[in-house]
């Protein structure tokens, strides 16, 4: 303390040499402010140290009976005993299970992700299968099929066996112990799973959990198989069709990256800004590149609406195409007099095609029916008819406002 004032002074009388007095100026604020809070800094020390003096010579003066010393501690236990048995602020948890379970039935998936971080006992509450089902199905029902479900299977197994191999280096098993020991301390730390990956990865951790498919939809991080309707932004040539591809949810913009296969010579072919309204689940469990076995072609008569495999070579993928059935070209169309249904062969149009055009019409064999075609026109794979209104309908949506060539 003595120091720095007799530099104060020092720099006071330099300070008043015209030749060294800009010089001095930021020297001498510095030094001013260290000086002025190495006085607080003592005055402090001088006031806490008399008020612990003061409070010593109180006890010693006036000391506490030991009756008091008694009725105080057993106040302070009573009070903890109070507040361990819930006699203190109102809580959920008070609330009976059913009402409990009523409200976090009506969260949204982010309030519940959230209520989930409040303590151990609500995070295994808002875990639950039961409550992340019904907004499953709402958000990623209609896209998601029995291969999505498998492909899930199949990305959770891979992510063990990783997770496994970064569990043995020893780097999984001390920050499992680390979150161990800080969730004793604060419950929100049991959020906080260890990645089965070792913490490499920035999405959800990953379990067998509905909550956790959900998350990995959301974040974008799994990318699950699906069909999209008019692929490549609605390319000419694959209008009024559905094709295989590979999705992930972009919640940017509130649609999808498509992925397809390669085919041909043609690497993955990558699409953005996918809209809900192209994408569906897979109506059946054919693989793109195998032949769907057709169950319908005894029942096929004009006017049902069909979807048959088509591709352009054997090198390619099928894809689903749109279709009706029609008339025998020796019919005259009268429904009375009509024998379409009793013939072998089974007309489809394609009406989307300008008359005249080879893409307009195709016909297959009824009884004998197998991959059909040739290098110019493509191959006819197998039909599945459309039972649904709802199936017929997406397609009259997807009309072309001009008609092919």
């Amino acid at each position: 303390m003595l120091a720095l004032l007799a530099a104060f002074v020092v720099a006071c009388l330099l300070f008043l040499s015209k030749p060294c007095a800009r010089e001095m100026r930021l020297f001498l604020a510095s030094l001013f402010q260290q000086l002025a809070l190495s006085l607080l800094g003592f005055l402090a020390g001088l006031r806490l140290l008399g008020g612990v003096a003061a409070a010593s010579a109180a006890t010693e003066t006036m000391p506490l009976m030991p009756s008091f010393k008694r009725k105080r501690a057993a106040a302070t236990v009573e009070n903890a005993e109070e507040a361990a048995a819930g006699g203190g602020e109102p809580s959920v948890l008070d609330l009976p299970e059913l009402a409990i379970d009523c409200i976090l039935e009506r969260l949204p998936p982010a309030e519940l992700r959230s209520m989930g971080a409040v303590c151990r006992s609500m995070r295994e509450r808002c875990r639950s299968d039961h409550l992340w089902e019904r907004h499953m199905s709402e958000k990623w029902g209609r896209v998601l099929g029995p291969a999505a479900r498998d492909e899930w299977r199949t990305h959770l197994a891979s992510a063990g066996e990783s997770g496994g191999a970064g569990s043995a280096s020893g780097g999984g098993g001390k920050r499992r112990r680390w979150l161990a020991a800080l969730s004793c301390v604060c419950p929100v730390v049991s959020w906080m799973r260890p990645r089965p990956d070792g913490g490499k990865s920035s999405g959800p951790a990953l379990d067998d959990s509905i909550m956790s498919w959900y998350l990995s939809m959301e974040s974008g991080k799994f990318w699950f198989p699906a069909q999209v309707y008019n692929r490549e932004h609605g390319h000419v040539g694959f209008m009024m069709s559905c094709y295989d591809a590979e999705l992930s949810y972009d919640f940017h913009t509130d649609t999808f990256h498509a992925r397809y296969p390669p085919h041909g010579r043609r690497t993955v072919v990558l699409e953005d800004g996918v809209q809900w309204d192209r994408v569906r689940a897979p109506p059946v469990e054919t693989l793109a590149h195998d032949l769907h076995t057709s169950d319908c072609l005894h029942e096929l008569r004009p006017g049902d609406h069909i979807e048959i495999q088509w591709r352009r070579n054997k090198e390619f993928p099928y894809g689903w195409w749109y279709g009706v059935v029609g008339h025998l070209e020796s019919c005259d169309g009268n429904e009375h007099f009509c024998r379409c249904h009793l013939s072998d062969t089974v007309v489809l149009e394609f009406n989307q095609y300008t008359p005249g055009s080879r893409w307009r019409q195709a016909l297959v064999n009824r009884k004998d029916h197998r991959e059909e075609g040739n290098e110019g026109d493509g191959f006819y794979g197998g039909i599945r008819k459309l039972r649904s209104k709802d199936d017929i309908s997406k397609w009259r949506q997807l009309w072309p406002t001009d008609i092919l060539e």
